[in-house]
């Protein structure tokens, strides 16, 4: 017998397939508005401003200082820039950051959002804003967050830096991995993440093999939004916990830091979620830790913290970040059991 459940639906407009970029005109005015604000990060912003010459009389202008782990001073810039035009919705084309923007900026005045993802980011299906003010990174769901359109070109990301791709979508498989275990998962989220993350353990390999492998590019985008999607539906818990810490106390790369910390997180709660996890370790070889850490190994991912820059002196202040106030977890979350699993993420070493 099924197990009660809630189950809350998002709703978002996919728009997936090559040349869909093609379509943004269309979404603009499909939601009556007339002047969109293109934003991209500043390594982005040619494409942006070639989306916002293809827009034409639609594109009320360009903002292109999007910024990791999404400053409220780089938003508050924005929101001025977005009145200044005189804006009537915002044009994301991007990943992760300029994602994080425009939810910012909808966040505070509920315009419409157009995502164009160019990454295996995720969060444009979700209601979840992750901002950072003062040194600390925190978070909000709200429906205003929630982006009204996502635009999938799999052609978009057959320029993606093959290390880009790597962690972009290893940080969407950690969305899945923490769905199965979530206090508030359900048979619907359940089967997402595991559809989600067998898409993307399929077609990460062929894109280090052959970046230009358009239908491995369109699978792993297919897959960063079963796995968004789940995030956007259900709870997550220590991983993302350690990840926020990590970005918004220690300025650590949003991406390498998931991908790191996927396979020492999935062994802290492997036996609390055993069964729940089980669909997964039988993709990654019947051990969930270290098949993920054997799987990030094969790709060439970033595979300890000390790589990004993190220092060991730091670790025990991340540990205590990360168990105050703690996200719901299937395993307690206990401040040493954490710095164990800093201390090996910091090194490098295979979850046992």
């Amino acid at each position: 017998m099924t197990a009660p459940f809630a189950y809350d639906v998002n709703p978002a407009r996919i728009v997936f397939g090559p040349g869909t970029l093609a379509r943004v005109a269309d979404e603009v005015r499909r939601l009556g508005a007339r002047r969109a604000l293109v934003l991209s990060t500043p390594f982005q912003q040619a494409d942006a401003e070639a989306l916002a010459r293809q827009l034409g009389t639609l594109a009320a202008g360009v903002f292109a200082k999007a910024a990791m782990h999404t400053p409220v001073a780089v938003t508050k810039e924005a929101m001025l820039a977005f009145q200044g035009v005189d804006a009537d919705c915002v044009v994301a084309l991007g990943g992760g950051s300029t994602i994080g923007l425009g939810k910012a900026i909808a966040y505070r005045n509920d315009t419409p959002q157009i995502v164009v993802a160019t990454t295996y980011a995720g969060s444009e299906v979700t209601p979840i804003l992750g901002q950072t003010e003062d040194g600390i990174k925190t978070t909000v769901r709200d429906p205003k967050i929630l982006p009204e359109v996502v635009i999938y070109d799999p052609n978009l990301t057959l320029g993606l830096p093959v290390a880009m791709s790597v962690t972009s979508g290893l940080n969407a498989m950690a969305h899945a991995v923490e769905a199965l275990y979530a206090q508030d998962r359900n048979p619907i989220s359940s089967m997402l993440a595991v559809e989600g993350v067998r898409a993307l353990r399929a077609a990460l390999p062929m894109i280090v093999g052959n970046p230009k492998d358009v239908t491995a590019r369109g699978d792993a985008l297919y897959g960063s939004w079963l796995c968004g999607t789940v995030l956007g539906t259900v709870g997550m818990a220590l991983h993302h916990k350690l990840c926020h810490t990590l970005g918004g106390s220690f300025d650590l790369p949003h991406a390498e830091t998931h991908a790191i910390l996927l396979p020492h997180s999935a062994a802290y709660n492997a036996q609390a979620a055993a069964n729940e996890l089980q669909p997964l370790a039988d993709l990654f070889g019947g051990a969930i830790g270290s098949g993920l850490y054997d799987f990030a190994k094969s790709l060439g991912a970033p595979l300890a913290l000390k790589d990004l820059g993190l220092q060991e002196a730091q670790l025990d202040a991340a540990a205590d970040l990360a168990v105050k106030n703690p996200y719901w977890n299937p395993r307690p979350v206990e401040r040493d059991a954490v710095r164990s699993l800093l201390q090996r993420a910091w090194e490098g070493a295979r979850p046992q």
